[in-house]
């Protein structure tokens, strides 16, 4: 969405993605947008969301956006591959939460899986990150930072979840 992309805190010249689905070359390498949905509804509550996958430094990452649906579709599992990094809407309302995104999270297997969209003290119209990690009952690593090295977070084996500190 427009509204919460943080576009404007990008430096440089940066390759801007506005697609719902397709395949783009960046500079990076290639970003592969997957059309989604904002809600349980086929998309006639809240529209349109796109699932985003790239590729930095041999490591896969998923971006959910605004997940709104029930459950991933096949195709939509099939063309995000496999992902290391994983992140996604976990404070319920107008997306997944809970029992919800731990179940795409146990679907897409990640090995790091960063919860985004939840309560925050700027943030008070969605649930709070933790029926999420209860569901997931996997390791939690909670940073006092909004940014954390991936390289360092990534578990030998299994799954670890990294908890940012929201930015002031």
């Amino acid at each position: 969405h427009g509204d919460h992309n943080g576009v404007e805190a990008a430096v440089g010249e940066p390759q801007l993605i506005r697609s719902t689905a397709g395949t783009f070359e960046t500079p990076v390498g290639p970003v592969v947008a997957v059309a989604s949905e904002h809600d349980d509804a086929a998309g006639t509550k809240r529209g349109p969301n796109t699932l985003f996958r790239f590729e930095l430094d041999g490591l896969a990452y998923v971006h959910l956006g605004d997940l709104g649906q029930v459950a991933l579709r096949t195709e939509q599992r099939a063309a995000l591959g496999s992902v290391d990094v994983l992140f996604v809407p976990v404070g319920d309302g107008p997306t997944i939460g809970g029992e919800r995104a731990a179940a795409v999270v146990r679907e897409l297997a990640p090995r790091l899986v960063v919860p985004m969209h939840y309560r925050t003290p700027a943030i008070d119209f969605l649930d709070p990150p933790d029926a999420f990690l209860d569901a997931l009952g996997a390791p939690v690593v909670r940073l006092e930072a909004s940014e954390g090295v991936v390289e360092e977070l990534l578990p030998d084996a299994g799954l670890a979840v990294c908890l940012l500190a929201p930015p002031v």
